[in-house]
């Protein structure tokens, strides 16, 4: 077991009222003390979908807090951009990013054993959120996104917890080279069977093998742009 970061704080939120007819639970708050965690994520914590949010598979969402000095960087000084929260995570991290976590990563935080699922697939809420029309976009190619635990063994969490390593049985596969090849269009098929063969989520495997027997790009603008686009 090795320490990979650390948690700086433990964010919950409620479902309300968002855009277009649509409800979420993006605006998380920051909770002092220790939070428990069940199976299904924090106690307390909502989520605005439940088809496409939420559920055993997207239990909790962590965010690195690194990124949002990125983000400074790349769209200047806006107040959300000092939010820790603003991405609608669950946890903020310190020490640990896409590029150092790999799929199915038995992580230790608190008393709680998490399992490192997927990467998040942006959603237009973030356009709304930033008032940036392609901001969820900008997430996906960036790949900052964080990404999404199981919860394998129920427990709390808190603020200052380590984030502990405790298995990696897939070392040559950290979650920016799984979202690379998925996010930028990769049609290889051996790179594709190799992905394949990963214990990915459904959702995942469908998309992987959609690209492996039809050789196509899959039409993301309606996750990305949301309603707010008129289409033709």
């Amino acid at each position: 077991m090795r320490e990979l970061g650390r948690v700086n704080s433990v964010h919950i939120g409620k479902a309300v009222d968002f855009a277009y007819g649509a409800r979420s639970a993006i605006d998380k708050q920051i909770v002092d003390g220790r939070h428990y965690v069940s199976f299904l994520g924090l106690r307390g914590d909502e989520q605005g979908d439940l088809r496409v949010h939420g559920g055993v598979e997207k239990a909790l969402h962590i965010y690195p807090s690194e990124h949002y000095v990125q983000w400074i960087k790349e769209l200047g000084e806006r107040a959300i951009f000092h939010h820790i929260g603003a991405f609608g995570e669950n946890i903020s991290s310190t020490g640990i990013t896409e590029k150092d976590i790999c799929l199915g990563d038995k992580i230790c935080i608190g008393s709680a054993v998490l399992e490192v699922s997927q990467g998040r697939m942006p959603c237009w809420k973030l356009n709304v959120r930033f008032d940036q029309k392609n901001m969820a976009k900008r997430l996906q190619d960036s790949l900052r996104t964080g990404w999404y635990f199981r919860v394998i063994q129920e427990g709390e969490i808190g603020q200052g917890d380590k984030v502990i390593l405790c298995e990696r049985p897939y070392p040559d596969w950290p979650l920016s080279r799984i979202m690379g090849l998925i996010f930028e269009g990769c049609l290889e098929v051996t790179e594709l069977r190799k992905l394949a063969q990963l214990p990915l989520v459904e959702s995942w495997k469908k998309l992987v093998l959609r690209r492996v027997n039809d050789h196509e790009l899959e039409d993301w603008s309606p996750r990305l742009e949301g309603p707010s686009v008129k289409r033709k």
